[in-house]
């Protein structure tokens, strides 16, 4: 009755253990409507309770299977959306580095070509500096008592030739066809002995650091041009701070791996000795970077840089198997990375390898000239003859060799590299060896071409001279 009481419309309520039966009962009840009459049923509690362990077993048998099954799905999905995830970001990351690898080889590319076209400019240029150099040479030697002003303005001109050469060096070494000697070095001692020259030439208000890195591996490297490089560099860090800073010159050793070499198709994966240049200057920005190897390019004011020093740096280090990497950000300064390859020899090369030259007692020895461009040409044999030699010429190899057959007094092929007709200098030094094994051979060329240099180094035993040349370092080669 007291669940009536609680509730008087209708409900349930529980009973204990009836004393006629020993059955607990569950009682449900509902009140008729405008009746004061009650409606009860009631059912055991067992009952009730087996038909929903029934029920309940029924779900369970084929709810847990499914329950286990739809688990197992949830997981393979979610197992599958991780994995395309992973796949999408590894698929994204090669794109980003096929992209690199592509503009590294585009680059690469672009400053090959460059290099080509710099370096054929450069052997035009010198052929016509021999020229214009010989002539003016000759001109002062054939003056008896010049005047003071006639001697100056001789002195002008070859001071603007020796400018000009020193112009062609420059592009030949962005072009990496001059000539090198290299050798091991340890680039701490050589850092260390530049820091006298860097101070005079930096000035006062940058200053200089230096950290030199423990047990530094020998470089491979010219010492003269990675001190020329490393000059270069300092120069364009001070002009890059032109309220003072600081100039930070680091070596440390360095291993460039695979995954480096991918993404930079021009590295080689190996041992480096590493030189870093670093200024705390105004940086530069992404355009300004990729165009920084170009020569002639550059950022300072008219009159006030030639644009060609960082693209001689870029050419020196490449020759030598090395690598350039620049880091800059507007605001932040600049790093310039020269990756100079360990040198695992004492010594790798030797400098200029010269083949003596035998000379005859009184005058000078009977020279064969061999040269294309006729104003070199006539230059090389006023020079010969200047010296005392018996000259012979010729525009071209299969004209030599006829000269060369029909003089047997002949002792000296004095031979440009590049010549027309299918036979370069090698060519013909080789054929007229075969024929004269007595013969000697003097090479000159306006660039360092492979018949003379092996990957830009003189090959042993070469006798070699550079265009532009003077009397007196022809008559030291002919002579030595």
């Amino acid at each position: 009755m007291r669940a009536i009481a609680i509730s008087p419309d209708g409900g349930t309520y529980a009973t204990p253990s009836s004393a006629f039966d020993g059955v607990a009962r569950t009682i449900a009840y509902r009140k008729l409507p405008d009746l004061p009459i009650y409606v009860a049923l009631g059912v055991a509690s067992g009952s009730i309770r087996s038909a929903w362990m029934s029920k309940m077993a029924e779900h369970l048998v084929f709810g847990i299977p499914a329950t286990i099954a739809l688990f197992l799905l949830a997981l393979v999905a979610s197992r599958r959306a991780m994995q395309q995830g992973e796949t999408l970001e590894r698929l994204r990351e090669e794109q980003i580095r096929r992209e690199l690898a592509e503009e590294s080889l585009r680059q690469a590319q672009k400053m090959n070509a460059v290099g080509q076209l710099t370096a054929g400019i450069a052997h035009d240029f010198n052929n016509l500096l021999t020229g214009i150099g010989g002539a003016i040479e000759m001109a002062g030697r054939r003056l008896q008592q010049p005047a003071p002003d006639t001697v100056r303005f001789l002195d002008l001109a070859r001071s603007g030739v020796a400018r000009a050469a020193t112009l062609t060096q420059r592009m030949l070494a962005f072009a990496r066809q001059q000539p090198l000697q290299i050798e091991a070095i340890d680039a701490n001692r050589l850092v260390t002995g530049m820091s006298e020259m860097l101070r005079r030439t930096i000035g006062e208000t940058v200053t200089i650091e230096t950290v030199l890195g423990g047990g530094l591996w020998a470089a491979k490297a010219d010492p003269a041009q990675l001190e020329s490089a490393i000059l270069n560099l300092a120069i364009n860090a001070r002009d890059a701070m032109a309220g003072g800073g600081t100039l930070t010159i680091e070596t440390a050793n360095a291993h460039l791996d695979d995954a480096y070499a991918a993404a930079n198709t021009e590295v080689t994966p190996g041992q480096y000795v590493l030189i870093a240049v670093s200024d705390t200057g105004a940086g530069m920005d992404q355009h300004t970077i990729a165009r920084a190897f170009e020569p002639f390019f550059t950022t300072k004011e008219r009159g006030q840089g030639t644009g060609l020093g960082l693209s001689m740096t870029f050419g020196y280090v490449k020759q030598v198997g090395g690598h350039l990497k620049i880091y800059s950000e507007i605001g932040h300064g600049t790093t310039v990375k020269l990756y100079m390859p360990r040198a695992l020899n004492e010594t790798i090369a030797t400098g200029e390898a010269v083949q003596a030259v035998q000379s005859l007692a009184g005058d000078g020895p009977v020279v064969l000239v061999v040269e294309d461009d006729p104003i070199v040409r006539e230059f090389a044999i006023a020079a010969c003859r200047e010296i005392g030699c018996t000259v012979y010429e010729a525009g071209d190899g299969p004209e030599a060799l006829r000269v060369l057959a029909a003089h047997g007094d002949i002792e000296l092929l004095f031979t440009d590299v590049g010549l027309p007709g299918g036979m370069n200098g090698r060519k013909l030094a080789d054929e007229a060896m075969a024929r004269r094994p007595d013969l000697q051979v003097l090479y000159t060329t306006g660039y360092t071409a492979n018949a003379i240099v092996h990957h830009g180094v003189l090959d042993a035993g070469v006798n070699f001279i550079g265009k532009p040349f003077s009397v007196e370092a022809l008559a030291a080669k002919i002579k030595a």
